[in-house]
């Protein structure tokens, strides 16, 4: 099967809705939108490359946002027309990340990429998502990329769940490092902070900010889920309070990058 295949057969199963609403789910789109949000102005036009449903392109258009997405798999695109109430001003082409041919250069002052680095699995293809991404965003627009943590990775799937000498024995750590390889039967793509930065440095941009998306959360989602309100909240507020400490970044399972695009190229 192609990349393409994997991702299809994976979404078409996997309510990833559900996961977004649930309170340990809720973390990651909290934080995402706090950071968005502090970037928004009224008038400007957002792009979402690998929209997946819509949860954050449905959530920017109801708050009176003009967004354009674009998303790679059927399934995913038939719940965001689903999703789409009316009144709100989005759009919803299939698209590759690695290609927005439909995408005007210099044409967006917000681009979201919340999904694709996921999913990308050579250097060339993540290179190209992001310069896509930068290509699209107008001078001085603010760039907005998520990425999969290796570490927490490990130690949840490979050593809290048993699974660690299996994921060894089929080469997808190093025996040294136990740096992670993923191919596209893996579904997802894992990062180190040294990756991240790798590729930035390829891109015209300045970064603003790295944050730990959903921090420590994974590692208890059980607890978050059970907490009462008040405590949920006071722990969210935690969470926001340190999610920029960089001696927390690599522990989130999920990562978000905020860069500008430079003025002058």
């Amino acid at each position: 099967m192609q990349a393409k295949d994997y991702l299809a057969q994976y979404y078409g199963g996997y309510d990833e809705d559900g996961r977004l609403l649930s309170k340990h789910g809720m973390v990651e789109f909290i934080t995402t939108m706090k950071y968005i949000k502090k970037y928004l102005r009224p008038g400007m036009r957002v792009l979402e490359i690998g929209a997946g449903t819509g949860r954050y392109s449905h959530a920017l258009a109801r708050e009176g946002y003009t967004v354009d997405a674009v998303e790679l798999i059927e399934s995913n695109i038939e719940a965001f027309k689903r999703n789409t109430q009316p009144g709100e001003k989005v759009t919803i082409a299939q698209g590759d990340a690695r290609q927005l041919d439909m995408c005007g250069e210099d044409t967006y002052d917000i681009t979201l990429l919340l999904g694709p680095m996921y999913h990308l699995f050579t250097r060339g293809d993540q290179e190209r998502a992001l310069s896509e991404a930068v290509r699209v965003t107008k001078p001085g627009g603010v760039i907005f990329a998520a990425y999969c943590m290796g570490d927490p990775s490990i130690v949840a799937f490979g050593f809290i769940k048993g699974n660690i000498m299996e994921l060894m024995r089929e080469g997808m750590l190093d025996e040294e490092t136990f740096k992670p390889h993923s191919d596209p039967w893996n579904i997802f793509q894992l990062y180190r902070t040294e990756d991240i930065d790798s590729l930035r440095e390829t891109l015209p941009v300045e970064r603003l900010h790295f944050i730990a998306a959903d921090g420590f959360t994974q590692h208890m989602r059980e607890t978050v889920d059970a907490m009462d309100d008040e405590t949920y909240e006071l722990y969210v507020k935690y969470h926001l309070a340190i999610c920029e400490r960089q001696d927390m970044t690599g522990w989130s399972h999920h990562t978000l990058e905020v860069f500008r695009k430079l003025r002058e190229l």
